[in-house]
């Protein structure tokens, strides 16, 4: 099924049932840009940053689209008159500035906290996989209510290795004590698709997330593409379990 979209906004008239790889027991999340909308806080940060350098703010347009690629990628931007060495002392501040106030205007994406609804109510645990230094990876769940519910959180500090290396989605799938292959992982950029495929997980492309207008993830070759959570719950099967739960 690579390339196909599950293009349905309102997944409710998708009567075919799920499309999701059979023998699925579990599912695995990047954070930023698939589970939670972190931009305001991360933008907030780069901005108190420019502030203490004297610089004008920036507007969420020009930030936004890069959250998903890291705190270098955000002050490349912010700080696009110096070069990589000059910024490198600048991410200890921003980290700093972002640890700060990390779960204030932070929100999970419409239809997020149904999915995951969904899910347990199915059974199937689910996990996170983040680049996001670890720590703050849990500041931004606990924020969000959601430390007893993830089985697993691995952070891009965790081990020495980050995505689109294989070994955070690993170990996320021994925490959850099920082999990778039956571990679905949904991301929203083009290192979490090559994560998943290099360590034997079938991928879900968020579309809903952060990219540049000059990224298409259909050239991702995820399993699928999802326009948003609603239709990911569709193509997972997962409507009627949910119904179950809440009758």
């Amino acid at each position: 099924m690579t390339g196909d979209i599950a293009a349905a906004s309102n997944p409710a008239g998708d009567r075919h049932g799920s499309m999701a790889p059979p023998g699925l027991r579990a599912v695995l999340f990047d954070l930023d840009g698939t589970l939670a909308d972190t931009a305001p806080d991360l933008i907030a940060a780069v901005n108190r940053l420019l502030a203490e350098e004297g610089r004008a703010p920036l507007p969420d347009a020009a930030l936004r689209p890069l959250v998903s690629k890291g705190g270098r990628a955000l002050l490349g931007r912010a700080f696009a008159d110096l070069d990589a060495d000059a910024r490198e002392p600048l991410l200890p501040r921003f980290l700093a500035a972002y640890s700060q106030a990390l779960a204030v205007h932070t929100r999970p994406f419409d239809g997020v906290e149904t999915l995951l609804a969904a899910i347990d109510a199915r059974g199937w645990p689910w996990g996170i996989v983040t680049n996001k230094p670890e720590g703050l990876a849990v500041g931004v769940v606990e924020g969000l209510g959601w430390s007893t519910r993830a089985k697993a959180l691995v952070g891009g500090d965790t081990l020495a290795l980050r995505k689109p290396a294989p070994e955070p989605l690993w170990l996320a799938a021994r925490q959850l004590g099920i082999a990778p292959g039956d571990c679905l992982y949904v991301g929203d950029d083009a290192r979490d698709i090559e994560a998943a495929k290099a360590a034997g997980m079938p991928s879900v492309a968020a579309l809903w997330g952060y990219r540049e207008a000059h990224e298409n993830p259909l050239d991702w070759a995820a399993d699928v593409a999802c326009l948003d959570a609603d239709a990911l719950r569709a193509w997972l099967g997962l409507d009627a379990a949910f119904a179950v739960q809440v009758r």
